[in-house]
């Protein structure tokens, strides 16, 4: 059986309430499928990319672990960062996240998918690449973050016991992971 047409929603407009140099606050104004006119607070995005780096052996990812403000804790996560330099597609922006977070670049980059983290406030997009082939560069720190940032090597086998005891929160980490184990299981396969 086909599934039912989607009620049909209609954008007005959105008129800015904030704007920084990565995000803008907008309030948006919409028409339901019955004629009612409504607002929503949107956070308007540019993007982001997370990177899953594989070593050599298969078996470690590189994470790093930083504070985070919002939560007022640090974070076991997969590299990852805003895509605020203008024209740079997604790739080279995971390149340069990956060197200035973890030091290392990779031979191979392989997108593994892209998912949209909270959309039921923001339009924030983050594109994830496997990150193949590392080689040290060094890091290069930005913010005060990332001057206290840790490298940490995690087993793959050990990454969902993290997810399940609550070391590891994050939604890109979890989602990222979870496409690198499909990529690698379907390359297996030939």
């Amino acid at each position: 059986m086909p599934s039912p047409e989607p009620p049909t929603f209609r954008r007005i407009g959105e008129r800015e309430r904030l704007s920084n140099s990565f995000i803008r606050l907008v309030t948006g104004t919409f028409v339901d499928p019955e004629g009612y006119t409504f607002e929503r607070e949107i956070v308007r995005h540019l993007g982001a990319v997370c990177v899953v780096p594989l070593e050599a052996d298969g078996d470690h990812v590189l994470c790093v672990r930083q504070y985070r403000a919002p939560l007022d804790t640090t974070v076991l996560e997969l590299p990852a960062g805003k895509m605020d330099v203008p024209g740079e597609l997604a790739e080279p922006c995971a390149r340069r996240e990956l060197a200035e977070e973890v030091g290392m670049e990779a031979d191979r980059m392989t997108e593994l998918g892209s998912f949209y983290n909270s959309p039921g406030f923001t339009d924030e997009r983050t594109t994830c690449f496997l990150a193949e082939g590392l080689r040290h560069v060094g890091r290069e720190h930005h913010g005060i973050e990332e001057q206290h940032m840790t490298v940490e090597r995690v087993r793959r086998s050990r990454l969902w016991d993290l997810v399940a005891d609550g070391s590891v929160v994050d939604a890109k980490t979890i989602i990222g992971l979870a496409l690198v184990e499909r990529h690698l299981a379907e390359r297996a396969r030939g």
